[in-house]
């Protein structure tokens, strides 16, 4: 399946880890519901992955049908099931991660602010920018040194 770069792109971040059962678990949930996931009778052209073990991300190409509120809703509703079903958190949009080399660390606003005070987290450091909204934005503005993201206007002060 071919997605256009405009696709449009859902980002939920986990506030743990996804163990590997529970990624396969998870994975087979998205997948059941892309597959049959619709806007007012009209399929859909989407698909649902894990990166990093942390984000879901739900990707619809509306050059076939175009995503709805109550279609967005559904998904929602996946997420929260998912929640409940795996005692995670993935709508705390407080909770930022980041890298520390090529492992994804998650912490609560309070937290990461202490590292950057204290320099663990630097410009340099790669955050997340859930807030990307199309395919095309996901492969280069997701990943992004701290002072390029709209984390470093937040905490400008620290830098």
């Amino acid at each position: 399946m071919s997605f256009s770069p405009q696709s449009r792109v859902w980002i939920y971040q986990s506030d743990r880890k996804f163990t590997a059962n529970e990624e396969t678990e998870i994975l087979y949930k998205l997948s059941a519901f892309t597959n049959q996931w619709k806007a007012h009778g009209n399929e859909l052209l989407a698909k649902a992955e894990i990166r990093y073990g942390y984000f879901i991300i739900l990707t619809v190409d509306e050059s076939q049908a175009g995503v709805t509120g109550c279609s967005i809703d559904s998904s929602v509703r996946l997420i929260k099931e998912i929640e409940q079903a795996f005692h995670v958190d993935l709508f705390n949009r407080f909770n930022i991660a980041y890298k520390v080399e090529e492992e994804v660390k998650v912490q609560g606003k309070e937290d990461f602010e202490t590292l950057v005070n204290i320099k663990q987290v630097t410009a340099d450091t790669i955050v997340f920018n859930n807030m990307v909204q199309n395919l095309q934005e996901l492969n280069t503005k997701w990943e992004v040194p701290f002072r390029d993201s709209w984390h470093s206007s937040v905490f400008a002060h620290l830098l």
